[in-house]
């Protein structure tokens, strides 16, 4: 019986290839390649330079708001702001705009020419890489387009790619507008939409993993593998994932008001269980974005639980008739105990700046590590008998 098959709404970390291509390409091993220059080999190490380019984005976006440089730059301009002050007059001019806003009226009038440099270096190089990373997308994309070389049904995966990049371009000016303000006496960006950033950061992450785990394989090895999925094992590791996302993002709201800094005991708060002056904010509501203490509380609890689901799933992974997929499961656990340990360490020393990026860093290892567990949940590599 021919037609199309009835489309529907599908994870962007699942989806393969369109069937028409898979009845197509199932009979010939590589045939998606055959002609075209080994396209997947190449598009898979565009993206795992864009994957480290993203990863080092988010480490010096770290920097940037551990050392209260984000505001220092306080006009968005995506094209002429490539150029930093050529001379003393463009340094006193940048400085001058800075010394405008809330930030260095409250904070940082101590602050000279030679201080406000360094904070302005800081942001500059994180909106320098921004542009970087758009352009290695943009003539990445149109080599492969222009060759022709795009395996089939991946145009709009790769442009996906691109639109998520534009978008977390337009987010950071959104998020350092919340604090370039005058009169109104902020002094640091809203945690929500720094929470935002750093959220859509660990999606292109996620894209561009889940799209470089599907590239590393041949496309009839994958449908081949689709067969063999553990959906139960599948569904939990999707319930993993969600979940360490949450702690990522209460993680940022943490970072956006320098809660990590304001109960620096374990595993009391403040001597109590609960901390105390909660809820200082009016409205209530507000406390679960600005209130230190019930901020880190969040953030303290659904670390507990993440522990708890995490034991849960690697249990059940331990299980997985697949040797590789063990193993996955394995270091997940492995990664979320450190990483637990280094979010303790990280409260009782007063979340120092280089032992708060390491935290965030193995956040993104994390992250990495479960994609990997749950894609090989999805498409299992099979073990010989010998291998177990």
């Amino acid at each position: 019986m021919s037609g199309k098959p009835k489309s529907g709404k599908r994870s962007i970390f699942e989806e393969v290839a369109s069937p028409e291509a898979a009845t197509r390409d199932a009979p010939v091993a590589g045939v998606i390649d055959r002609g075209r220059g080994g396209a997947r080999r190449g598009i898979r190490i565009w993206l795992m330079i864009l994957f480290a380019l993203v990863f080092v984005m988010i480490a010096v976006g770290g920097l940037t708001r551990l050392t209260d440089s984000g505001l220092s730059i306080t006009e968005w301009k995506p094209f002429t702001g490539a150029m930093p002050p050529l001379n003393q007059a463009d340094w006193e001019s940048e400085f001058a705009k800075y010394q405008q806003i809330d930030q260095f009226r409250i904070m940082n009038q101590w602050m000279e020419l030679s201080d406000f440099k360094v904070i302005y270096w800081w942001e500059w190089g994180h909106r320098q890489l921004g542009r970087v990373i758009g352009l290695v997308w943009a003539l990445g994309f149109a080599y492969f387009a222009v060759r022709r070389q795009v395996p089939v049904g991946w145009n709009r995966r790769l442009l996906f790619v691109g639109l998520l990049g534009g978008a977390q371009g337009a987010i950071g000016w959104w998020m350092v507008a919340s604090g370039v303000t005058q009169g109104e006496g902020a002094t640091s960006v809203a945690s929500y939409r720094l929470a935002t950033h750093l959220g859509l950061a660990f999606i292109i992450l996620g894209v561009l993993t889940w799209y470089i785990l599907l590239l590393g394989r041949t496309e009839r090895d994958l449908m081949q593998a689709r067969r063999s999925k553990e959906a139960k094992l599948f569904g939990l590791s999707t319930g993993l994932l969600h979940f360490a996302f949450l702690q990522i993002l209460i993680g940022a709201l943490v970072a956006g008001i320098d809660a990590g800094r304001s109960y620096t005991d374990w595993p009391l708060m403040g001597g109590q269980w609960f901390p105390p002056n909660a809820f200082p904010v009016e409205p209530v509501w507000r406390n679960l974005f600005e209130s230190p203490g019930l901020v880190q509380f969040i953030h303290r609890i659904a670390g507990y639980l993440l522990a708890i689901f995490g034991v849960v799933v690697w249990l059940r992974g331990r299980r997985s008739a697949h040797r590789r997929t063990r193993f996955a499961f394995n270091a997940v656990f492995a990664a979320l105990a450190l990483q637990i340990a280094l979010g303790i360490v990280t409260v009782l020393y007063g979340a120092p700046v280089h032992v708060a990026i390491l935290h965030q860093g193995l956040a993104v290892v994390l992250w990495v590590l479960i994609l990997r567990a749950r894609f090989l949940t999805a498409y299992p590599i099979q073990s010989s008998i010998r291998e177990g």
